[in-house]
């Protein structure tokens, strides 16, 4: 297998299981009047994958998740965040189109929330350096390069995709009962996904 295929089938096997990071892409899509407006999320959670990706191939990542109170206080903080997203999720509703436009997020506080979901998640993180870090000890030179830019571009082209898909539904849906139906599913999902990181301290 070639180093494109191998980084494509290993980023979309890590990016396509539905969760809090994909949740969140698409309900921006959704919510927001215009894709350029959800840009904001696309871009930080394309941007935070790019950077655990070359931190995982290039090891830097490797030596923070040594220490233990690292590792403890980045779940904590993880924990933290899925439970107000989730929340944030739940109470917005989505039903009307004017509702929606109400709970609209600031360019900033999409930022800061994919941020949060993107590098607050620690079996993202050691998924990415168990398994994208160490396939990649198999290359070297240029066929590094070509692994490791594979992996980042489909990073990219999905989320991007999937902000497109909410806003696609959008359209189709527009009475926002569905959406708001996916709200509620997708918090219930991100609950859980916090329950779970409680239950790895423990």
């Amino acid at each position: 297998m070639g180093p494109f295929f191998h980084g494509l089938l290993l980023a979309l096997g890590l990016i396509l299981p539905l969760g809090v990071q994909n949740v969140f892409i698409f309900n921006q899509g959704a919510i927001q009047p215009t894709i350029k407006r959800a840009l904001p999320a696309t871009i930080t959670a394309a941007i935070c994958d790019s950077a655990l990706i070359l931190l995982a191939i290039f090891g830097v990542s490797l030596i923070v998740m040594q220490y233990d109170w690292l590792h403890l206080a980045l779940i904590i903080m993880g924990i933290t965040f899925l439970l107000y997203m989730g929340f944030q999720i739940w109470s917005s509703g989505a039903t009307p189109q004017a509702d929606a436009e109400t709970k609209q997020m600031s360019a900033k506080k999409q930022i800061i929330f994919a941020l949060s979901v993107s590098l607050l998640n620690p079996h993202a993180i050691l998924d990415t350096i168990g398994v994208i870090g160490s396939s990649s000890l198999v290359y070297s030179g240029t066929d590094k390069v070509i692994f490791t830019v594979t992996c980042i571009a489909v990073s990219w082209c999905w989320f991007h995709g999937l902000c497109l898909a909410g806003r696609l539904l959008k359209k189709v849906d527009t009475t926002g009962k569905f959406l708001g139906m996916l709200n509620k599913v997708s918090a219930i999902i991100i609950w859980i996904t916090a329950l779970y990181l409680l239950s790895s301290i423990f």
